[in-house]
């Protein structure tokens, strides 16, 4: 039986999702509503994505009894009440990042979901990546050594852009782009605490973060250091160093085709995409929603490859890196 597919929200990320979709097996998987804001967008993206049933409100899409997981793709300030709404529906969720603005969001997230017993997951599709998989095989048995240092960074240059820009559209570079490196960072670590965080910064006039460097000490004097910014186009990499030799994605390392182990390099291609693409590397969307679908296929609540302790480790730092420049969210 194909796992069937609600999708809220028309924008540009969900089409990218249906795309990626389309990649996969049709008795796998299937789109089988769609809701927007508005009907005529629902039905608009619905004959784009060849999707059945078009719905003018969420509401409507949490009620549709024939839906197995509802993939979230609205703006992130109405992720906490886009995933209450499916979640108290019985509806399991994919959502995409940030996952909620602050840590209290999320922990009413997790908790709606435990307390209605349905799956969940943030949907940071770089952990399923097939060279993400092959990098934490690699760390597992000790390729490199011991890890010691993570550097990484992602920086586009993308301003002026609203949704980047403005505090009630949930902007700044951090919580849209940051994300990544942090999360990497987080992975490296096996979802570990840090023990100290630094952050210097540029701070837009609308009260939000365009460019952070950001330190992060661990525990054994391990360390990490990360870039974010919206204003500017950096190399985008990402460095993992042991003691006995390093890791490197070269490019797109939130999305990475490459990966160079101690200077032998694989490449990981994506299946080429049936409708352009909003996003670079899009079709890598792909495997998330298939291990959303082995999880609801084995009757898990989480995904343990990013569970639900480690979005909440992520929405706590995230907090505490903003906090140190002055940016804080209600």
């Amino acid at each position: 039986m194909a796992t069937r597919w609600g999708i809220c929200s028309a924008g540009k990320i969900s089409h990218d999702f249906m795309v990626a979709l389309k990649t996969l097996p049709p008795e796998d998987h299937q789109a089988v509503a769609v809701a927007a804001r508005s009907l005529e967008d629902a039905k608009k993206f619905g004959k784009t994505h060849n999707i059945p049933r078009a719905y003018g409100s969420y509401e409507e899409l949490a009620k549709d009894p024939n839906i197995d997981v509802v993939y979230i793709g609205t703006i992130q300030t109405t992720h906490l009440s886009s995933c209450l709404l499916f979640l108290n529906a019985k509806k399991p969720v994919l959502c995409e990042k940030s996952l909620a603005m602050t840590p209290k969001e999320v922990k009413e997230i997790l908790a709606c979901a435990k307390k209605n017993n349905v799956f969940l997951m943030e949907a940071i599709w770089a952990r399923f990546f097939p060279a993400y998989r092959e990098l934490r095989r690699l760390l597992a048995e000790g390729e490199i050594g011991d890890v010691k240092m993570v550097r990484s960074e992602f920086g586009l240059s993308v301003l002026p852009l609203p949704r980047l820009e403005l505090k009630e559209l949930g902007g700044g570079a951090l919580l849209d782009i940051g994300l990544y490196p942090l999360q990497f960072t987080s992975m490296v670590y096996g979802g570990e605490k840090p023990e100290s965080i630094k952050t210097e910064g540029v701070i837009l006039p609308t009260g939000v973060d365009e460019t952070l460097v950001v330190t992060l000490k661990y525990s054994n004097n391990r360390m990490a250091v990360f870039t974010s910014s919206s204003g500017l186009q950096l190399q985008n990499d990402a460095i993992v160093v042991g003691t006995k030799g390093l890791i490197r994605f070269p490019t797109h390392m939130w999305c990475p085709e490459v990966m160079i182990v101690n200077g032998k390099e694989t490449k990981y291609p994506l299946p080429e995409p049936h409708l352009p693409l909003n996003f670079v590397h899009s079709t890598g969307l792909r495997y998330e929603a298939e291990e959303v679908r082995q999880c609801l296929l084995k009757g898990m609540k989480e995904c343990p490859i990013m569970s639900h302790a480690e979005s909440l480790l992520l929405a706590e730092l995230k907090e505490a890196i903003l906090k140190q420049v002055g940016v804080v969210y209600d």
